[in-house]
């Protein structure tokens, strides 16, 4: 199967809405009019299903991690012929013609992509660097830039692979897409407990 083929597969398979179907089928509600509007896994927990939370991110998980690491790890596709194949879920799960093109944000299907591409060991860096953003920041949307940055700074340093740095400036420019209402709002930092403003 060619680079183009695996590219059309990870794109249908993102394009699938767990989490609007999970929504709908087992809690009744369109997640969608919960939160941020957002069609993704943590709107089914803000409509109320923990255990459907989990599975509607195993999912989005998978569907990313799924055809990537198949085309990476058992067909050998390496090289920036990789690099459409691992953005191609990512791509359907934000634009994905089940909702009229208009898909969620993809953090989920991202984490997917990068365990596809190098088991634990990006998705492990990537989520230590989103744990502390999180933390810094008050805007998750600018956690999830930043992360991205951070994560693209780390693999230039550790990691110089072409299509691997290829493939985090595709995530990035997608989050900055996905993220815009949270980066118009001011990047503010955390203050410690027991910390006032300074006037």
């Amino acid at each position: 199967m060619s680079w183009l083929l695996w590219t059309a597969l990870g794109f249908a398979l993102g394009s699938l809405p767990f989490s609007v179907w999970i929504g709908r089928l087992a809690l009744r509600k369109d997640i969608r009019s919960y939160g941020d509007r957002n069609p993704g896994a943590t709107n089914v927990l803000r409509a109320g299903g923990k255990l459907w939370f989990v599975a509607a991110l195993l999912l989005d998980i998978a569907k990313g991690a799924a055809p990537v690491g198949a085309a990476y790890w058992l067909m050998g596709i390496r090289g920036m012929e990789s690099v459409p194949i691992a953005l191609a879920p990512v791509l359907g799960h934000a634009f994905s013609p089940f909702l009229g093109f208009k898909g969620g944000k993809a953090v989920a299907t991202m984490g997917g992509i990068w365990i596809g591409l190098t088991l634990a060991y990006m998705p492990v860096v990537l989520m230590l660097l989103l744990i502390f953003w999180f933390y810094v920041v008050t805007v998750s949307g600018w956690a999830v830039i930043l992360t991205a940055l951070s994560g693209l700074a780390y693999l230039l340093i550790n990691l110089p692979d072409q299509a691997l740095i290829a493939v985090m400036i595709g995530c990035l420019l997608l989050s900055l897409y996905k993220q815009r209402e949270d980066l118009a709002k001011p990047l503010r930092l955390r203050l410690p407990k027991g910390a006032s403003k300074v006037a």
